[in-house]
């Protein structure tokens, strides 16, 4: 039976607050995760409306609010202020927040102080990227009760050490260092990990590995247990050359390319995650 695209938008009036137990059982019934980025009240009140699960404060408000050229200058008080805009909307999707540049990476009582503050301003979760090297801080925050969102593959804040925004993982040694990243990440308690240009068939591997953490594709094939994407990107507003992995959603595939307006476009997003339409591994997929 098909989904109408007006379903999630009455599903997410009617649905329960989403918490890590309730995303925990959509992921082990094969129930697909939405996520969006999220910067604004009005924005987060259509996201919600349209179904959406998880409401990511990204630091690409860099990008695409501050007009920057990459998320490295974004600071502390950026983040807690748009954190603060989305939880004031009162979301039923679960609410996750970007650490900044800066904010983490000397230790882990650095990393507790940046997150205490998110958290004070209505973060449910907070998201830092890094691989074994964040492990204590990891373990730092998950052990004081903040819920962590790693993040793998090709990690914005460290692009100039990555040489530019390229697929992570394609030759073996990468691809090991991948794997042992994410089961770095899983020990340390981390609930959720997001896997951004990775190999489909890797971040495939890495899903079924590590059931207990949640894995968000950004690029990364259909084979995660959630999408993300940023918000700009799937309203067609992408400055510049288009990823490949992103659709523009506004332009509707079924009426010619006609343009759809911002409400059904965000429907159709969460409609088409959930039934596994996007990403569409020929086109989004790598």
């Amino acid at each position: 039976m098909s989904v109408h695209p007006s379903e999630p938008a009455a599903a997410a009036t009617a649905r329960p607050a989403l918490n890590l137990v309730r995303l925990h059982e959509m992921a082990r019934r094969g129930e697909k995760i939405v996520a969006l980025t999220c910067y604004d009240a009005t924005f987060t009140r259509l996201l919600d409306e349209a179904g959406v699960d998880v409401l990511l404060v990204g630091d690409s408000l860099g990008n695409v609010i501050q007009g920057l050229s990459s998320t490295l200058p974004v600071a502390l008080e950026h983040m807690a202020y748009h954190t603060a805009c989305v939880a004031r909307a009162r979301p039923t999707g679960w609410l996750v927040a970007d650490m900044p540049f800066g904010s983490y990476e000397a230790d882990p009582r650095q990393a507790f102080e940046a997150a205490a503050q998110l958290m004070r301003t209505g973060a449910q979760m907070v998201k830092l990227e890094g691989g074994g090297e964040m492990v204590a801080t990891v373990r730092f925050l998950v052990d004081r009760g903040i819920p962590v969102c790693a993040h793998l593959g090709l990690t914005p804040q460290r692009v100039h050490a990555l040489g530019g925004f390229r697929v992570q993982g394609r030759d073996d040694a990468a691809a090991a260092l991948l794997r042992a990243d994410a089961a770095a990440m899983a020990a340390a308690g981390a609930a959720m990990l997001v896997l951004e240009l990775v190999p489909s068939a890797l971040a495939r591997e890495i899903t079924l590995a590590h059931p207990a953490m949640m894995t968000i594709g950004i690029g990364a094939g259909a084979g995660t247990a959630g999408q993300v994407l940023v918000l700009h990107d799937l309203l067609g507003l992408t400055t510049g050359r288009r990823p490949r992995f992103v659709r523009d959603f506004t332009r509707d595939p079924d009426a010619g390319g006609a343009t759809l307006g911002v409400a059904e476009a965000l429907r159709r997003y969460v409609v088409d995650v959930k039934a596994g339409r996007f990403p569409d591994e020929a086109l989004h997929g790598y």
